[in-house]
């Protein structure tokens, strides 16, 4: 189906309640107000999602964050964290998924520090609904992808900005995150940033000339022979047009990484176990990373902090819960496993999570 725009509320403030989610069944919606765009495309919102009528967090809340060209539909992840007790909460960014309006750039930012606001404002949310008596409410922040870098950069600001709120995050699971630029090493010279950033800051808007392939929305939409079924509207094909006030503030975002920050909580960082690029559905796509270089999230993951688990998953994809079931499936025991032994949250019922034979660690200290 084709997605209709969210509503955005008149009086500026969020919705009274929490709304039907027009795209999920089961789903409600809550519109969150964001200040002055920094880019001049207001009004902006972002959308915070859950499962209709919320859930028990016996073991806290989850609050999960897409990446580029992407928005919440994952059903199968909501249910895997409910089924072991967390309260699943996922948000749209602004200009993202159901925040889109048609007076967006899609998923524009000219500085990743904006999405503070929306973060912020979303684990407020999280946590007022998720805290019981005498028991704070623990949020478990996962992301992938971009969110992947938006996140920790994030964590590492609200760790001394607000040390109240982040006393309520308990960890970060980071799905495939894109912690450097991919491609020809060329792309990462001074030079092609001092470029970058010289045109981002004339023309924000303006499209990077680089056609980008469908191979990997082919691989997993439901249409050309994947399993899963999302608006094509709000994740397309071949993605939307990467803007180069989006691929600077992205740089930077790097750039910050790559100088080492401290994100202060446990992390488990998911990745396929390799990279293949190309523009078509070739052989390997459906077992790979068809989007982002693996060694760059082995690389860089040392930098998050101090105790951080890098796991890679045979055969996965660039999403490693939409690959393919094998794959799928020993990402979800891994999490499990990680859920268990560093952040103390015991099994489901009937499940007892093993170590997967055709998966490594690597540890970070």
């Amino acid at each position: 189906m084709t997605a209709s725009p969210g509503p955005i509320p008149d009086d500026g403030g969020p919705a009274a309640t929490w709304q039907p989610d027009h795209l999920l069944d089961r789903y409600e919606t809550l519109t969150l107000p964001l200040g002055p765009d920094v880019d001049g495309e207001d009004p902006i919102t972002a959308t915070l999602v859950r499962r209709a009528g919320g859930g028990a967090a016996v073991n806290g809340a989850v609050l999960y964050v897409h990446g580029f060209t992407d928005y919440f539909f994952h059903e199968p992840l909501a249910d895997f964290f409910h089924d072991r007790g967390y309260a699943f909460y996922a948000i749209d960014l602004r200009k993202c998924g159901r925040s889109l309006q048609p007076h967006h750039t899609p998923h524009l930012t000219t500085d990743l520090r904006c999405y503070d606001d929306e973060l912020g404002k979303a684990l407020d949310v999280v946590i007022t609904e998720t805290a019981t008596e005498g028991a704070p409410a623990r949020v478990l922040i996962a992301a992938h992808s971009t969110g992947g870098l938006i996140t920790p950069l994030w964590l590492d600001r609200l760790r001394t900005s607000s040390p109240d709120r982040f006393a309520h995050v308990s960890g970060l699971l980071l799905n495939s995150p894109w912690f450097d630029l991919q491609g020809s090493p060329v792309l990462r010279t001074p030079v092609v940033s001092l470029l970058l950033r010289a045109v981002a800051a004339i023309r924000p808007t303006a499209v990077i000339p680089q056609e980008l392939s469908e191979g990997y929305g082919r691989s997993i939409h439901e249409t050309t022979g994947g399993e899963w079924a999302y608006d094509l509207a709000l994740k397309p094909m071949g993605g939307f047009p990467v803007t180069f006030g989006f691929l600077h503030a992205v740089r930077r975002g790097h750039a910050r990484l790559h100088r080492g920050i401290d994100i202060g909580v446990p992390t488990l960082v998911l990745r396929s176990d390799k990279t293949i690029f190309g523009n078509h559905r070739q052989a390997g796509v459906d077992n790979a990373d068809v989007v982002l270089d693996i060694r760059h999230m082995t690389r860089w993951s040392g930098h998050l902090g101090d105790r951080v688990a890098v796991v890679p998953i045979i055969d996965a994809r660039h999403d490693v819960f939409l690959s393919v079931e094998r794959a799928r499936s020993a990402a979800y025991r891994e999490v499990d496993a990680w859920l268990q032994g560093t952040l103390g949250i015991p099994a489901s019922p009937g499940h007892t999570p093993d170590r997967d034979t055709a998966t490594m660690r690597t540890e970070h200290a």
